[in-house]
């Protein structure tokens, strides 16, 4: 059988182990450290944003962020449904209600005409949003000036979900800095990783030192322990922050190896009748940290995605279909949802395509040989 090729395996860049060895030498093991503040300057300087609280995983950091804005049980708040579940499950977890919307087709991300019409239907009923949760699918980035328009001529915050998109801009200022606070992943699949991890970016100092203080159980300046408030074991081990403070020195080389394996994927696809790929917007920058095709199996001849997958994975070759929407998750299957039927035709249609930034050239003509032979 073939070598396994990855959707996104994680992708080292040499210095990790010389910041971990730092830590463990200098016995530095339990959590926090200096690994961990260097890492939070690297990214807060990365996106040019004040400040940066690394954390326990990117779900962590939507917690948090929704706690910070008051959102409480019984309260709604609106998020993109073409979205993986971690951008929802945290709304639950503080027994919100999430109110799903729709994306748009240029950037397949939360649509504003829709996001204004939600607001607008939602206070009708009484009820005004406490936040408004878009997310840079597949690090493209959403339509964010039209957003955060919506949003201010509203006054709801925006948590903007960036797990996806570290390294992607839109008119040249980087995705996590738009909104109240922005949201990264670490992940292991992600364009860097800590092995997992996460964290809060934001311009507003209060944001993050609130986010420290949470994810150290809440413990309050005091010679005993003490706690006023309801904390959580969110914090980024001085260990993970280490691979971090690694992962840094390369991510510019893994955004430009991702975009160019996207292009290649491009070139050598493209003119496949059924096959089209999410482009970037005016002004857009994006990662790409997966690549992704739509295939209409109306002008391919009912070559659909399934056939495509299931060709790919008989050849030990990982593939996965595009997020499936919240509204259509069973677990939200009561939740309120405006669409337009756009995700639904994205999840019907689409693939993502192995994307690793260690993806070799010969598995990249692999994956692109089994594509075309489904024609």
């Amino acid at each position: 059988m073939n070598s396994k090729i990855w959707l996104s395996s994680p992708h080292m860049g040499g210095s990790e182990q010389k910041f971990v060895k730092e830590a463990f030498d200098s016995n530095w093991i339990a959590p926090l450290g200096p690994n961990v503040d260097s890492f939070e300057n690297d990214l807060a300087k990365y996106t040019n944003t004040k400040y940066a609280a690394a954390l326990s995983a990117g779900t962590a950091a939507i917690h948090l962020a929704l706690i910070m804005l008051g959102v409480k049980q019984g309260d709604e708040v609106i998020c993109q449904t073409m979205t993986f579940s971690a951008s929802a499950n945290p709304i639950a977890y503080l027994g919100a209600i999430p109110i799903f919307i729709d994306s748009e087709d240029q950037t397949w991300n939360m649509c504003p005409n829709l996001l204004r019409e939600v607001i607008v239907a939602r206070i009708k009923n009484g009820k005004k949003p406490k936040a408004i949760i878009p997310v840079h699918l597949y690090g493209m980035p959403a339509k964010m000036t039209e957003i955060i328009a919506v949003a201010e001529e509203f006054e709801i915050p925006v948590i903007e979900d960036a797990a996806e998109a570290l390294g992607s801009k839109l008119n040249g200022q980087a995705m996590g800095s738009y909104g109240s606070m922005g949201i990264l992943s670490f992940n292991g699949n992600k364009i860097i990783t800590t092995s997992g991890g996460g964290a809060i970016i934001s311009n507003n100092k209060a944001y993050t030192d609130k986010a420290r203080f949470l994810a150290t159980q809440a413990r309050d300046d005091a010679p005993h322990y003490q706690h006023s408030e309801i904390g959580y074991n969110y914090r980024m081990s001085n260990i993970a922050a280490g691979i971090g403070r690694g992962q840094m020195e390369v991510l510019e080389q893994r955004v430009l190896k991702r975009r160019a394996i996207f292009d290649h994927y491009h070139r050598e696809l493209s003119d496949i009748d059924g096959l089209s790929f999410l482009h970037e917007a005016e002004g857009a920058f994006s990662n790409r940290w997966l690549s992704t095709v739509l295939i209409n199996p109306q002008f391919s001849g009912g070559i659909s995605k399934d056939v495509i997958s299931r060709k790919l994975n008989s050849d030990n070759i990982e593939c996965r279909p595009l997020w499936k929407p919240m509204h259509l998750q069973p677990v939200f299957n009561c939740a309120l949802y405006y669409g337009n039927g756009v995700s639904e035709q994205l999840f019907e249609e689409g693939l993502c395509l192995p994307s690793g930034s260690n993806l070799s050239d010969d598995d990249l003509e692999r994956v692109i040989k089994a594509i075309k032979t489904c024609f």
